[in-house]
């Protein structure tokens, strides 16, 4: 039996970058390999996402992880270019080669300003805000995807992983009687194929049901972003959520920015 997800709390004493580069960062780094060969298959809704922007497009997969959604998609390869970003040399380095081409992949921070804003068709966050270990932080992250993305028509597709687990998942999600609908703090376990007494534990925030939906929401709202679908009116600049939904233990909302 895989050991239990146990619940964590940020030490308010402790910087939150330096929490996450001891509880995801450095963990990544050694589990990379062992890792990326459990993460091959692109999700459903993803993959129909990326399948469904114009051919010619530019984006940005933030957090990538081994590179899996790079090749994307299957039924039109080389149509768009995604461009990977991620704090795992490790990681990267199987992303450099997703698909068994080459891609082009960047070192660098979810939160950090590697491009100038607005010049991405699209960004991707899957499976990356859920370690950012402050709500702070995680607003962050997702005014980083808006700000990447087009005014006119970008469009931002964001997984995380949700307290609402399915009958599928192997985690129990420890809750909190008393949670007022921010989420879940813990470590989920990763053990190793080769060698069993090496757990490594990850740090999570889980989603709340609509716990992504209002960090969106208020993300763009700080950005100055009407959020809500094309105003009639002129010279107004805004943000729709086109999906806001949970599919297998993951939360996701798909984003499009407008002006008029």
């Amino acid at each position: 039996m895989a050991p239990p997800v146990t619940a964590t709390s940020v030490p308010s004493s402790e910087l939150p970058a330096a929490y996450e580069a001891a509880h995801v960062h450095e963990i990544y780094e050694h589990i990379a390999h062992h890792f990326s060969s459990t993460r091959y298959k692109p999700w459903p809704i993803i993959a129909a996402f990326l399948s469904s922007l114009e051919d010619g497009w530019i984006g940005l997969d933030s957090g990538t992880g081994n590179g899996k959604y790079l090749p994307l998609p299957v039924d039109r390869p080389g149509r768009l270019w995604t461009i990977g970003l991620d704090r795992s040399r490790n990681l990267l380095q199987i992303a450099k080669t997703a698909g068994e081409a080459e891609r082009e992949v960047v070192w660098g921070d979810v939160l950090g300003y590697a491009w100038r804003h607005e010049i991405f068709d699209y960004a991707i966050s899957i499976a990356t805000i859920h370690h950012l270990a402050t709500p702070e932080r995680r607003k962050l992250a997702v005014k980083r995807l808006l700000s990447a993305v087009a005014p006119d028509h970008g469009r931002v597709l964001i997984y995380v992983w949700a307290v609402r687990q399915d009958e599928h998942s192997k985690r129990d999600i420890p809750t909190d009687p008393a949670s007022t609908g921010s989420g879940q703090d813990v470590f989920v376990p990763w053990v190793m194929s080769d060698d069993k007494t090496q757990v490594f534990n990850r740090y999570y925030h889980m989603f709340e049901d609509g716990e992504l939906a209002s960090l969106a929401t208020v993300a763009a709202e700080e950005l100055g972003l009407i959020v809500g679908p094309p105003a009639d009116a002129a010279s107004l600049k805004g943000v729709e959520i086109r999906q806001n939904g949970w599919e297998r233990s993951n939360h996701y909302v798909e984003l499009r920015r407008w002006q008029t």
